[in-house]
């Protein structure tokens, strides 16, 4: 899975700054841990903030059906996700 350290950074930001996290700061996020469960804890709610923000931040449309919980197990995981949106609404615009 493939990402750029820099995506994966700004989703971090995301994470503490929309989701609220007191007493975490970006840098302590492991790219690897879990956003939900025994991870960051992060809820179904937070899932749908998170959706929006990466929205926001990336200039992207995120259809809940295109995006499976694999896409959200981890900030590598999500980071691998935008980065090949972005790729592909890059692609798409470079054709026209």
């Amino acid at each position: 899975m493939s990402y750029e350290p820099t995506t994966a950074l700004r989703i971090k930001r995301l994470i503490v700054e929309k989701l609220h996290l007191e007493g975490l700061d970006a840098q302590s996020i492991d790219d690897d841990a879990a956003l939900f469960g025994d991870g960051l804890g992060l809820d179904s709610v937070d899932a749908l903030e998170l959706v929006v923000a990466l929205e926001k931040e990336f200039s992207l449309r995120i259809q809940s059906h295109e995006v499976g919980r694999e896409a959200f197990a981890s900030v590598a995981a999500l980071a691998a996700y935008v980065d090949s949106r972005l790729a592909t609404v890059s692609d798409s615009h470079a054709g026209s």
